[in-house]
């Protein structure tokens, strides 16, 4: 079965967003950092569809659709991406001059379900806090990816808020040109034998 991976960037006290919401410390903590760009672009490698929330949706379509440079490769990979948004409130999602994102209005848990039956490669959701800790309280994240980053905001919003018990063993462990440290989580059950093995081996590069 298709797994679901989330990645989030989040601070040293676990805050996926800053006061208000603002997640300025995302880019200030990863700009230019080529070691994070690599990771990007094997994950793009093994996803088929993605997952957004309203906002988060919002912040990617005014900037990934048209990057330029170094960023264009991972940029034009993600729109050319089928992508979902769940809004209860948009009536369509452009995404520049690439096709437009599907809406979702129904419970996301429901419609992940039903992503997790059909054929294909993983599925990835990127910020969408609200998304995300809905689909953690209903059992449906596989993988967590955590960028851990070398910031102190002092107030925020926690990635881990619901008070629901989760169980997840470290799979590897990556420092980051920028002092950041990319972290990958798995459940157990979806460890394979080989997975298994590599679990008591978890890499720090």
């Amino acid at each position: 079965m298709r797994k679901v991976i989330l990645q989030e960037f989040v601070t040293l006290e676990g805050f996926a967003a800053g006061p208000k919401g603002s997640v300025d410390f995302v880019p200030s903590a990863t700009k230019d950092d080529h070691s994070f760009g690599r990771e990007q672009l094997a994950l793009m490698n093994e996803v088929d569809a993605i997952l957004l929330g309203r906002v988060t949706y919002q912040m990617f379509s005014g900037y990934w659709p048209n990057t330029k440079g170094e960023e264009k490769a991972f940029g034009d990979k993600m729109s050319a991406t089928p992508r979902i948004v769940f809004s209860r409130t948009l009536d369509r999602a452009p995404w520049g001059t690439w096709p437009e994102c599907k809406i979702v209005r129904t419970d996301p848990a429901e419609e992940v379900k039903a992503l997790k039956r059909l054929p294909g490669k993983n599925i990835v959701i990127w910020g969408s806090i609200s998304v995300a800790q809905h689909l953690m309280k209903a059992g449906l994240i596989d993988e967590c990816r955590i960028v851990l980053c070398p910031v102190v905001l002092g107030d925020g919003r926690p990635l881990f808020a619901n008070k629901v018990p989760l169980d997840f063993s470290l799979s590897s462990a990556k420092t980051m040109d920028r002092g950041g440290v990319y972290l990958t989580y798995v459940q157990p059950s979806h460890w394979s034998a080989a997975g298994a093995s590599e679990k008591n081996h978890a890499t720090v590069t």
